[in-house]
């Protein structure tokens, strides 16, 4: 059965908001630069369209923003090859699978692992995790500094992802 697009959509965005801190007491929803709280289903359908038909030949992933508060974002992730494991020390990850289907394996112990970026953390493989498929309507929540890698079965993973400061 289908997922509701923009029911994914407004939950991402209540939790970006949420998370934030930048909804106050009374529920009113900030305004600033660059604040997009909303994308319905038919801006998603059409991204991720764009984003297929922008990707070149052999190109294992894109990422581009859907809605943002600030710098919290939830970004369409497209996975056509997977890539390497990898750990974010200080954010825990939130996706939805949206299209495709995959594997995930989370926990265990990130093998060989070198720090890219303050926020990125990539390794070989991952020793001991737990393998998850992935499918449409998928919810995952990695806490931060918990070792992931996303597979992909068939031509591609389609996810909508956020970041979350850990707490």
């Amino acid at each position: 059965m289908p997922i509701s697009i923009r029911k994914i959509s407004a939950v991402i965005a209540s939790m970006l908001l949420a998370s934030s801190g930048a909804m106050a007491q009374s529920g009113d929803v900030p305004a600033g630069p660059g604040a997009t709280d909303f994308a319905s289903a038919k801006e998603v359908r059409t991204q991720i369209a764009a984003m297929l038909a922008d990707m070149k030949p052999g190109q294992g992933f894109a990422w581009r923003p859907l809605v943002r508060d600030g710098a919290h974002v939830a970004a369409i992730e497209i996975w056509k090859k997977p890539g390497r494991p990898a750990v974010h020390p200080a954010e825990a990850e939130y996706a939805i699978v949206l299209e495709g289907a995959g594997t995930l394996i989370s926990g265990g112990t990130l093998v060989a692992p070198v720090e890219n970026r303050a926020d990125l953390v990539e390794g070989e493989r991952i020793e001991g995790g737990t393998t998850r498929p992935l499918r449409p309507g998928d919810v995952v929540l990695l806490p931060a500094g918990v070792p992931h890698w996303f597979g992909i079965t068939g031509d591609r993973l389609v996810l909508l992802g956020t970041k979350l400061p850990a707490r």
